[in-house]
């Protein structure tokens, strides 16, 4: 198919204002009257307020309300199931909210909070996650005995199926079967932050008693409703969204930040303004999940998957804000890699500690799992001495395979075939030349040794959904693209301009989109699961297709011809054969009305996206330091849309919680204190631009007959398949099988026996 506008790079509509600085992010934007709204938070991992004295904050110029546990609406709660109050008299961790000061500037608020004078009974806090779970464990929530968090997930579950575990087959059976069965324990527990550049924030105002409108940092405005609708269920709210500078999954519905605001702005009745710090961003907002499995499979003599049983024990911090949905997600996701698997005792347990909380970041379940699952199978793979790129083509889900998706449901791969993606990446990496087998370097110079390693992910939330889109065709040419999608820094509000500007066959300068607001545009789910370029794409390409339907037959008739014999171009209407013949759209449509066409999208799991990635890493065997110094990362998206934007989301990987989690991306926690120890941009290890190692992308493009533009978005799980690769890496490189993230020097000096 021989398109116009996709598949061929152009200059983003939102980029000339994005890089000369007049683009509206949040903190450009205030309302009259606004307050900024601080947090106290508390010094202890877990403790009882026993008294607050707000009076010297009170009494300050410019404090307008100092609020406490004693001010929290009872009704107010976050969490899944809700469960988290908006301030306590219990804190659960270092960094809790204690109090909140609302003033007319920020410095007066954050002098504020040194006047505030708290008083607390220390309890006795828990870290470890297994011993959390043991009967005698100190209790963080009295609801939830053992510290464990009831299974389900309000927006993923359909019906009475909670999917926590995957129980299918005979496990016992299958091991008596298999030619090799393997145990081991992995973990994946350094919580790292995905850290966007720009903070959390919020804005909130009272509009009635009853109704609140809301400026947020989310990239799904949506998302950030329904979780508002979930924490105050009497409350009707419309969310707006600007730029957002960055999310990487995790700026989706802030939920403290949001009520911080809310009870701010109710008290105060001023619209009120919750901004993290940067600091507060690393320490207080969502990190990463925690993960440990202790895991047992069995292997078919030609490298298949044949059974599994372990337990996946999530540690989600002091407050479960989403862990339920990523669980119920990932366990999706490890049967696409391990597809030939029928026979599974997988169960998770979503687990309370009292370190900060963890919520939705990218990769959302499947990374945390595979990071742990895959370090397994490849290890069956070197007993069997069998190339891992090999074992990930026997065992990646394909045409016609089944598997049990989010929802408890089965579904049926329909549309993709991904091994010669795999065959082609390989190719580019050089592999066949590199692989020098199991637990050997690829090279060594002196005291550096070079290990390959391969990491796959794989995920069918890219049809999760439904969407909706709107496209009005004005007499001037113009075509308004209605659909509530954000803007986080990957291009998707640029993409749906394109998706209309293809159909209706206009240049983009022609196609205008609506502001992110949830009361304007028609419904969508949001910005998650690489979902965009299928379900937008789809909903938008619809809606333009029905407006366009509408523009031809008025221009049809116009011509006193049947409608296939017209056609539209650049705002004229002209005759196939005659294509001097042509009209104005005006001729047809006046400017007192518009066309309006409507499209939607179906969520649909048969189709899963795909990723692969192989990493070089070299590793100084004096001092322990590992770095990436080559990747090469494929798939087959059928159709590229931009071919800028999808080598930029490709080098995402790095960073956002990505594949540095590998080596060092993640926070340092003090057990004893229950503190985080890397609260800023040089104690928290994060790779800079200049550091960036040579990466190539292989992106076949075999256009897939389920989508009408004949792609599938890939950009959300570029860095999930990272972690594993490189631990492989480094295994090879150094010969010592690890098992624990990241691969700090320390932990490399350790195992070669010089810690």
């Amino acid at each position: 198919m021989a398109f116009r506008h996709i598949g061929k790079p152009a200059p983003r509509k939102d980029g000339n204002d994005i890089v000369t600085g007049k683009a509206t992010f949040l903190r450009d934007f205030s309302l009259p009257g606004m307050l900024y709204v601080k947090v106290l938070r508390s010094p202890h991992s877990f403790a009882e307020i026993v008294s607050i004295d707000t009076s010297k904050a009170e009494a300050m110029d410019g404090v307008k309300a100092v609020l406490t546990y004693k001010d929290a609406p009872e009704n107010w709660r976050a969490g899944m199931p809700v469960h988290r109050k908006v301030l306590d008299k219990i804190v659960r961790c270092v960094g809790d909210g204690v109090a909140l000061v609302a003033a007319t500037t920020e410095n007066t608020a954050e002098a504020a909070l040194d006047l505030i004078d708290v008083k607390y009974e220390l309890l006795t806090p828990v870290y470890d996650p297994d011993e959390a779970i043991k009967p005698c464990a100190p209790q963080i929530w009295e609801q939830f005995p053992n510290n464990t968090f009831p299974p389900g997930c309000w927006q993923i579950d359909h019906g009475d199926v909670i999917f926590d575990k995957i129980v299918m087959g005979d496990v016992n059976k299958a091991f008596e079967e298999c030619t090799l069965v393997i145990k081991d324990k992995y973990t994946y527990n350094a919580f790292p932050s995905p850290l966007a550049p720009e903070s959390p924030g919020v804005i909130v105002r009272w509009d009635d008693e009853d109704e609140i409108t809301v400026w947020a940092t989310s990239q799904s405005p949506n998302i950030m409703k329904l979780f508002g609708m979930d924490l105050m269920p009497d409350v009707k709210m419309t969310v707006n969204a600007f730029n957002v500078g960055g999310s990487y999954g995790n700026k989706q519905h802030m939920s403290n930040e949001f009520l911080y605001a809310a009870l701010a702005a109710k008290v105060t009745h001023q619209p009120a303004m919750c901004y993290l710090s940067k600091t507060e961003h690393l320490l207080t907002f969502d990190q990463r999940l925690g993960n440990t499995m202790e895991l047992k499979i069995g292997v078919l003599e030609d490298g298949s998957i044949h059974a599994i049983q372990g337990d996946w024990i999530v540690d989600t911090g002091m407050s479960s804000v989403f862990a339920q949905g990523e669980s119920e997600v990932g366990l999706g996701e490890a049967q696409l890699v391990t597809i030939k698997c029928k026979n599974w005792d997988l169960k998770t347990k979503i687990v309370c500690t009292n370190r900060v909380l963890s919520g939705m970041v990218r990769g959302f379940g499947g990374q945390e799992l595979k990071s742990i699952l895959i370090p397994l199978c490849l290890k069956a793979m070197k007993e069997l001495n069998i190339d891992p790129v090999q074992g990930f083509i026997k065992n990646l889900v394909s045409e016609g395979d089944e598997y049990i998706w989010r929802d408890g449901k089965p579904q049926t791969c329909v549309g993709v075939n991904y091994t010669k993606a795999i065959e082609e990446t390989a190719k580019a990496f050089g592999w066949e030349n590199k692989w020098k087998g199991w637990n050997k370097p690829s090279s060594v110079k002196g005291n550096k040794v070079v290990g390959v390693g391969v990491g796959v992910h794989a995920n069918a939330d890219a049809g999760e959904d439904d969407s909706e889109a709107l496209i009005k065709l004005e007499h001037d040419g113009t075509v308004l693209v209605e659909c509530l999608v954000g803007e986080s820094g990957m291009g998707q509000r640029n993409a749906a301009c394109t998706f209309a500007a293809e159909v209706m066959n206009v240049p983009l300068k022609n196609v205008k989109i609506t502001p992110m607001n949830t009361l304007l545009n028609p419904k969508d789910f949001g910005l998650a699961g690489s979902r965009g370029t299928r379900t937008i794409g789809t909903a938008v390409h619809n809606a333009a297709m029905d407006a366009k339907r509408q523009l031809l037959e008025r221009g049809a008739n116009a011509f006193g011809v049947p409608v296939d014999a017209v056609d539209t171009e650049d705002g004229f209407i002209f005759l196939k054969e005659l294509p001097e013949k042509r009209m104005p759209w005006i001729a047809v449509l006046s400017p007192m009305e518009s066309i309006v066409g409507k499209g939607v999208f179906k969520e649909n799991f048969q189709s899963p996206n795909f990723f692969i990635m192989f990493v070089e890493v070299e590793i100084d065997l004096e001092t322990g330091q590992a770095d990436i110094i080559n990747v090469v990362g494929g798939s087959d998206i059928g159709q590229i849309i931009d071919p800028i934007a999808v080598k930029m989301q490709c080098h995402g990987t790095f960073g956002s919680a990505g594949t540095d989690t590998g080596l060092y991306e993640g926070h340092v926690f003090d057990t004893y204190t229950g503190h985080v120890m890397t609260g800023n941009m040089i104690d928290y290890k994060w790779r800079p631009f200049n550091d960036f190692p040579e990466f190539e992308t292989v992106l076949l493009e075999s256009g897939y007959d389920f989508a009408p533009f004949k792609g599938i978005g890939v950009g959300e799980i570029t860095g999930s398949a990272g972690p594993a690769a490189v631990l492989m890496a480094i295994s090879n490189a150094i010969g010592v099988e690890m098992h624990e993230y990241p691969l700090t020097p320390d932990k490399i000096l350790k195992a070669l026996g010089k810690a």
